[in-house]
């Protein structure tokens, strides 16, 4: 099976995954968190930090529920888009820069 090439906005949703789950460990080792979950710790660690942006639902699942993360919130927080200025690293619009 061929899988295809993640988008832009499925490779930010990955990454603002990571970092919420990130925050969510706090001082908790990541070991400690993957175990509670029944997760490898690589699959862990492959999502906290982007490599792995559309992860298995009930792996997430068992990971917020460790964290004390609901799902709710989770989809929340990485299905908002970023500003359009904080994705480009520019203050500038899209339509200045198109314009330039």
């Amino acid at each position: 099976m061929v899988r295809l090439p993640l988008t832009p906005s499925e490779v930010e949703r990955g990454q603002r995954l990571g970092a919420l789950l990130r925050r969510a460990r706090g001082e908790r080792t990541m070991l400690d968190i993957a175990l509670e979950a029944r997760v490898s710790p690589e699959t862990l660690r492959k999502i906290e930090s982007g490599r792995v942006a559309t992860p298995a639902f009930p792996t997430i699942a068992a990971i917020a529920g460790v964290l004390g993360l609901s799902l709710d919130a989770v989809w929340n927080e990485i299905d908002r888009p970023q500003p359009e200025a904080a994705r480009s690293g520019s203050g500038r619009s899209k339509d200045e820069r198109l314009a330039s």
